[in-house]
């Protein structure tokens, strides 16, 4: 018998990693709302600012897929392609602040805040791509579109950032660095935000057929 491509007919994920789904949901959103509530305090907290955060973005985006795959769980190849995305930022967030800015203020002062954000929630989305990963297997030139957010995201900060005179992070701020360095800088960036693409879609794979076993993985129809 042949292998169906009918999504429908794959495995629904455990109720266990659905129900933990939820509670880091919940978990994450009690985080950013409390990072709020503690910032409308100070007379230099900006909502927008706020929300200019790639660190910000990627957890609420976290929130979003952890609540939909925990109530719904979907399985279309959609939805698995962007949870790679959303798993691929939680990455980059987690490794970008272990390597850059652990010891800069980024906004967040609490630590309990900070852990969730920055640390735990990085390793619970990956851990949740490994362990519920996709059937159908994702193209490496399919998870390199993962980089399509990022780099928006750049863009929107460096033109933001003159506008308002603010940058949410030294990496990305030309005022002490100079355009030159800021250059290199990013396309250092790119190099290594395209290899973490790879990584998190190479281990979607190899989890994949640990799961389903070499067998019943569905290729992409689209892999080029």
């Amino acid at each position: 018998m042949g292998i169906s491509h009918d999504v429908t007919a794959e495995p629904r994920t455990p109720v266990p990693i659905r129900t933990l789904r939820v509670l880091f949901a919940a978990l994450t959103a009690a985080a950013l709302v409390s990072i709020v509530v503690n910032g409308l305090g100070s007379p230099t907290f900006s909502l927008v600012n706020y929300f200019s955060y790639f660190t910000v973005i990627s957890n609420v985006l976290t929130v979003l897929v952890l609540v939909v795959g925990g109530v719904i769980d979907p399985r279309s190849p959609g939805w698995q392609l962007f949870r790679g995305a959303v798993t691929l930022y939680m990455v980059i967030t987690g490794i970008i602040y272990a390597v850059l800015l652990a010891n800069i203020d980024v906004g967040v002062a609490d630590p309990w805040t900070n852990n969730v954000v920055h640390r735990i929630m990085p390793v619970v989305l990956l851990l949740d791509w490994i362990l519920a990963p996709p059937r159908r297997q994702i193209s490496e030139s399919r998870s390199l579109t993962w980089l399509l957010f990022p780099l928006i995201y750049g863009v929107y900060t460096l033109v933001r950032g003159p506008v308002v005179d603010w940058y949410p992070y030294p990496f990305l701020d030309p005022r002490a660095q100079g355009y030159l360095a800021l250059a290199v800088g990013l396309v250092v960036l790119t190099v290594a935000f395209a290899l973490m693409a790879l990584a998190v879609n190479a281990l979607g794979r190899l989890a994949g057929r640990w799961r389903y076993g070499s067998g019943s993985i569905e290729a992409d129809s689209t892999t080029v």
